[in-house]
């Protein structure tokens, strides 16, 4: 660790990952509710586990990218970041939002109350106060980093994180406007929700990765900043405009069905243009890195991504296509694989990456680390065949020949019994990644006074 102010992302790490623990629990229950329906109905209803599965998911891969952003921008900039104490006070603000959010989820506390209550939208469920808070937090966060690039050293990968982290702030400002019209409701919830995870997060996930590969393979920082430059262009030229596979069938123009349709297609690109940057770098550099493990973690995020967001969201993409296959069990196969592959692995392979040196050790517990690895990926891909083949029968079943929602689910019982039984096996894997992680053993602990 080579600033002091690095020792920030140990926190932002500690608190993602124990979301990331809530995460995967509420998606193993949420899972079992689909096995057996009445499970935990009375206590715990299937929206609020739902909901505590994708909040909690988008909150710690958020702040994954803060402590992400904490670690390399003192190491891009040369410099420490410029108040560490803001950076824990921002954190705490989100702490607790994230536990009052979660408080009104489970009680549905204030229900109705247009400040304190839960607003309903998928999401974007937090309460107004929630989401005053966490534009605070935001903005604290900017000012920071950006305070510290301004002073600092100027590189690619510090400028293409900026802009993705500004562009993540001031896309969820459209969060507060919540119309009336269902249509155009939905229309601006897109710009939230798409924006990130098909615009902005893609420029962040660029930088990160960038930032890994000139760490972990030794290549020259020139060559890997024109791969930068052209991932970020592709992002943003294929991501913008690619909402429109959003739009439709929610009441907005025909005109959407060609533009969602071509550059929805497109949106493949940059995820491929990031397989083949990965795969070169390390090809490239020749480097024997000790951190094994963090290699492994960058290469697959990379590859399932381009898996999951690219193949995966171009095969229900189309506009024809996508008029039998929308919301369907294919849509959730897509959705899983596209979050694990994009963003959970990078922020597993950052955290792989930076714990060591913030631990002040060598890479430790790196057999186990990529046990993990492949247990939570062999889980993932089956969970996402699972779903993929149940989503082919739903859409026959139902789009095709008609058959009510309700008999169409009670036929893939034994689908919905495979994708639990995946979500069983990667939190399995889950766990011995986190023990990996945060148990060193104590034979690789190098001392201090050395």
């Amino acid at each position: 660790m080579k600033y002091e102010s690095q020792k920030i992302a140990i926190w932002y790490f500690g608190v993602a990952m124990a979301l990331f623990a809530v995460q995967i629990l509420g998606g193993v229950l949420a899972g079992f509710v689909y096995v057996e329906p009445n499970f935990l109905s009375e206590i715990l209803p299937f929206n609020i586990m739902r909901m505590l599965h994708t909040n909690s998911l988008i909150v710690w891969l958020v702040l994954g990218f803060f402590g992400s952003a904490y670690y390399l921008i003192p190491e891009e900039a040369e410099r420490e970041i410029e108040s560490p104490k803001l950076a824990y006070i921002q954190l705490a603000i989100l702490v607790l939002g994230t536990l009052g959010a979660v408080v009104t989820y489970v009680f549905d506390l204030f229900h109705g109350h247009p400040i304190l209550g839960k607003e309903g939208r998928e999401f974007l469920e937090q309460p107004m106060w929630v989401k005053a808070g966490i534009v605070v937090a935001a903005l604290i966060f900017l000012y920071n980093i950006t305070m510290t690039v301004l002073k600092g050293r100027k590189t690619a990968i510090s400028n293409v994180l900026l802009l993705g982290l500004w562009g993540i702030a001031l896309f969820f400002l459209f969060a507060f406007y919540n119309p009336t019209n269902l249509a155009l409701d939905k229309m601006y919830w897109w710009w939230v929700v798409h924006l990130w995870v098909e615009g902005v997060w893609e420029l962040v996930m660029a930088s990160i990765l960038a930032f890994l590969m000139l760490k972990l393979t030794g290549v020259d920082r020139e060559i890997i900043e024109k791969w930068v430059y052209s991932i970020a262009a592709l992002a943003l030229f294929t991501g913008l405009l690619g909402t429109g596979h959003h739009y439709y069938w929610i009441g907005t123009p025909g005109y959407w069905q060609w533009i969602g349709s071509i550059f929805s297609t497109l949106e493949v690109a940059p995820f491929f243009a990031m397989v083949l940057f990965t795969f070169a770098m390390v090809w490239k550099g020749g480097r024997n890195h000790p951190n094994k493990a963090a290699i492994l973690w960058a290469l697959g995020c990379s590859t399932l991504a381009f898996f999951g967001a690219g193949v995966w969201g171009f095969m229900h993409t189309l506009a024809p296509v996508n008029f039998y296959t929308h919301g369907t069990q294919i849509t959730a196969a897509h959705g899983h694989l596209a979050f694990y592959g994009a963003y959970v692995s990078l922020n597993l392979a950052m955290i792989v990456y930076a714990m060591p040196n913030l631990l002040n050790r060598e890479p430790y517990n790196q057999v186990l680390n990529m046990f993990s690895f492949w247990v939570m990926g062999g889980a993932m891909a089956f969970m996402t065949f699972t779903l993929t083949f149940a989503g082919a029968i739903q859409t026959h079943m139902e789009r095709v020949i008609g058959e009510s929602y309700m008999d169409v689910q009670d036929g893939m019982e034994f689908f919905f019994l495979l994708r639990f039984g995946a979500g069983v096996v990667f939190v399995l894997g889950a766990l011995v990644y986190l023990y990996s992680v945060y148990v060193p053993r104590e034979k690789e602990l190098i001392s201090r006074d050395k």
